[in-house]
């Protein structure tokens, strides 16, 4: 479903994830692959990502919600980020996405998190829904990212700067 997910937000060919990565990341059991078991500090029993399926009454995917924990420094607790949300087509307005929605709020507040955040491409639909459900737009936080050759560039430039502990820091 990651692969409809990428093919609805019109990227389609952006996405390379395979079931190995994926199983990887979810059950951190591959070692070398990109596991979060390869991470420094992690737990080669601790998986980085979580994940949640919708099934209808015939026990069919239609739904899934992919996410991980972040950390608020300013409240001083976890909070979940939820990287992907997808519903199939067929299953739109059937309730799956508010219950994956739900769920996730549920974990929150069973553990204290603050906050459940995600990023919505702009010309989704879904806003309507998230306004519906209480959740607000943070127009004033502006995204960045590094990737391919100027991640690449400023990892080379940390070989030389000053020291760091090399704890992971989040």
């Amino acid at each position: 479903m990651v692969h409809e997910l990428a093919a609805y937000e019109r990227a389609a060919d952006e996405c390379h994830l395979t079931e190995e990565q994926l199983t990887a990341a979810l059950f951190a059991t591959a070692p070398g692959r990109g596991a979060a078991s390869d991470a420094p500090g992690w737990s080669s029993r601790s998986p980085a990502l979580y994940g949640h399926v919708a099934v209808d009454a015939d026990d069919e995917p239609v739904g899934f919600a992919l996410w991980f924990l972040n950390f608020s420094t300013w409240a001083g607790v976890h909070g979940i980020y939820l990287e992907d949300l997808y519903v199939r087509p067929a299953a739109r307005g059937t309730g799956a996405g508010r219950l994956l929605l739900a769920t996730l709020a549920a974990i929150c507040v069973e553990r204290g998190y603050q906050r459940l955040e995600w990023w919505m491409i702009d010309w989704n639909p879904a806003a309507g829904f998230y306004a519906s459900i209480g959740a607000r737009q943070m127009s004033e936080w502006v995204p960045y990212r590094l990737s391919g050759d100027a991640l690449a560039g400023l990892a080379a430039q940390a070989r030389g700067g000053p020291h760091t502990s090399g704890r992971p820091s989040g």
